[in-house]
C-alpha cells in the first residue's frame, strides 16, 4: 500500500487513465512518444488497491465507483479517500491521533472547504448551513446519517458515489468505505446533508 503521504498524487495520476481525452486537462509535453494507458478496468482497479480496497468490496461496477469519485477527487472526496486506514479514536480530530466519526467529517471539510462543522455528529445533521437531500439525490460530498445507537443522527459519514461511503466506524476500526446498500447500514439510514456554499456553515476561523 501505498505511503499516505504520497496517495493523493497516486490517485490524481491514476484517475487520468480513467477519463475520456476530451474532459483531461491539457498537460505539458514530455515525449513526443505517447504513453500507452492500461485498460480502463485494470486501472480502476489499482485505483482502488491504492485505496486499500478490491473490486469485490465496491461491488461489480469498479469502473463506475472510481469515475464518480474522480468527479470530486480535486476536493473533499479525494481529501476524504487520503486518510483510509487512520484508525478510529473516540474523540479524535487528526490524523496524527486518529478521528471518531465527527471528528472526521469536521476534519475533511474544514480541510477542504474551509467549513467548521459541530463537533457532534447530531449537531452537523442540524446545521443551519446544511441542507437536506433525499436518499435518491445523493451526491459524492454529501454528509450520510445513521442511527447507530438508538438514537437520530448518531453516526455520520460521507457518500463518495455508486452507494458507498467513507467513514471513521468505530472503536477497533479504521477509516474505510463501506456499502450503505448493506442492510445493516440502509436499515439505520435516517439523513443526508449537503453544503449550500453560497450560506456556508461557520467559516474556519484564521
Amino acid at each position: 500500500m501505498l505511503h499516505a503521504a504520497l496517495r493523493p498524487f497516486a490517485l490524481m495520476l491514476s484517475l487520468t487513465w480513467l477519463v475520456p481525452a476530451w474532459a483531461a486537462p491539457e498537460m505539458p509535453e514530455l515525449s513526443e512518444t505517447p504513453i500507452a494507458a492500461p485498460a480502463s478496468v485494470e486501472a480502476a482497479v489499482q485505483v482502488l488497491h491504492d485505496w486499500g480496497l478490491t473490486a469485490a468490496s465496491v461491488g461489480a461496477e469498479p469502473l463506475a465507483f472510481v469515475r464518480q469519485v474522480g468527479d470530486a477527487a480535486s476536493g473533499l472526496v479525494l481529501s476524504a479517500m487520503h486518510y483510509i486506514g487512520v484508525p478510529y479514536r473516540r474523540g479524535g480530530m487528526s490524523a496524527d491521533h486518529g478521528f471518531d466519526c465527527s471528528g472526521f467529517t469536521r476534519y475533511i471539510f474544514e480541510n477542504s472547504l474551509g467549513l467548521v462543522l459541530p463537533r457532534r455528529a447530531d449537531a452537523q445533521a442540524r446545521d443551519a448551513g446544511l441542507q437536506k437531500v433525499p436518499r435518491d439525490d445523493l451526491q459524492p460530498g454529501d454528509l450520510v446519517f445513521f442511527n447507530t445507537m438508538r438514537r437520530a443522527f448518531s453516526h455520520v459519514g460521507i457518500y463518495v458515489g455508486e452507494g458507498r461511503f467513507i467513514h471513521s466506524p468505530r472503536s477497533g476500526g479504521e477509516v474505510r468505505v463501506e456499502d450503505m446498500r448493506q442492510a445493516y447500514w440502509s436499515k439505520r439510514f435516517n439523513g443526508a446533508r449537503r453544503v449550500a456554499l453560497a450560506e456556508t456553515a461557520s467559516p474556519a476561523r484564521p
